[in-house]
């Protein structure tokens, strides 16, 4: 049975100042904000000259990475083309995106209900990145969801709050944006980032979970085939790539998805995630165990297995 690495009295560097002293430019369901110490663990001594982020999301992994001085650049990448928009906008043109983000906040209070809605039609029809920011910063619980049939984003507002007020929006893209200085955001699939890095570099993977991706209520502009990422997996294993993934996930009373084969060599390690946010959108309570994935370069570059576990125990609450 795979060990759960569980709390302990060492902390890592990075959990003086908490999870949340780490900025974040926009909230996203299924971010590893709350996780990043545990992946930052996994990093080699003295950082990365380069991380590679390939489902980017939040980007919540390479933001902690920077802030903590473990990367010396970022390459994010994602095959959902707004969303990389929304990337290249926080990396190069950062006042843009405040200053449409307060237009839309501030068109929006005379009628909230329907200026999300209709902000929503619009962005299915032009893809315009600032859409989708506003629309992220209104949604249910940052629950991103894509209709399995049109591919339209089809969450609804949560009329319970308004987004955040430009004026944070603003200090929070600011300071993502400075600490990605010189990044990269590429709209393409995960699998030449992942095959063709090079062997100093780290890349950690973050894909929809099978038990999201699969299913009839998408929360992805696009699925995840797990036979081929297999494969591919096991191109940037016999390529020496060193990589992190996130992968399977367990909850109290479920589990999602099935654990990545053995005959890739991987090293498996469960830790503690945290509460579902899914079973928050229910109404319940759930703790997390979330799978962690290390290739074997990696493992050899950390020092062993033994080694992975001390990384992981230093860097528990």
């Amino acid at each position: 049975m795979t060990a759960v690495i569980g709390a302990t009295n060492h902390r890592a560097p990075w959990r003086a100042t908490g999870a949340r002293a780490v900025p974040q430019a926009f909230p996203y369901q299924g971010s590893k904000r709350l996780l990043a110490s545990r992946i930052l663990s996994c990093f080699p001594d003295g950082g990365v000259p380069r991380l590679i982020e390939p489902f980017a999301g939040s980007a919540a992994v390479s933001v902690a990475a920077r802030h903590h001085g473990l990367a010396c650049s970022v390459a994010l990448s994602d095959v959902n083309a707004p969303l990389v928009g929304m990337w290249r906008l926080i990396l190069d043109e950062p006042g843009r995106l405040v200053t449409e983000y307060a237009r839309l906040w501030h068109e929006q209070l005379d009628d909230p209900r329907g200026y999300y809605l209709r902000v929503r039609e619009r962005f299915n029809v032009t893809r315009e990145p600032a859409l989708l920011f506003y629309l992220l910063s209104r949604c249910v619980k940052a629950a991103v969801r894509y209709s399995p049939k049109t591919g339209h984003f089809n969450q609804g507002a949560d009329h319970r709050r308004l987004g955040a007020r430009p004026a944070i929006i603003a200090d929070r893209i600011g300071r993502v944006s400075a600490l990605l200085r010189g990044s990269t955001a590429d709209n393409c699939g995960y699998e030449d980032p992942l095959t063709g890095a090079c062997s100093d570099d780290l890349v950690y993977l973050d894909p929809p979970y099978q038990g999201t991706s699969d299913v009839r209520d998408h929360r992805y502009s696009s699925g995840l085939r797990r036979e081929l990422f297999v494969e591919v997996l096991q191109k940037a294993v016999d390529n020496k790539v060193s990589f992190v993934v996130s992968y399977d996930v367990v909850t109290d009373d479920n589990r999602y998805g099935y654990a990545l084969p053995g005959e890739l060599g991987l090293t498996h390690r469960h830790v503690m995630a945290g509460i579902s946010t899914q079973g928050t959108l229910m109404g319940q309570t759930r703790t997390t165990i979330e799978s962690l994935y290390l290739s074997p370069a990696l493992v050899q570059r950390l020092g062993g297995a033994e080694a992975v576990d001390a990384c992981l125990r230093r860097a528990g609450r």
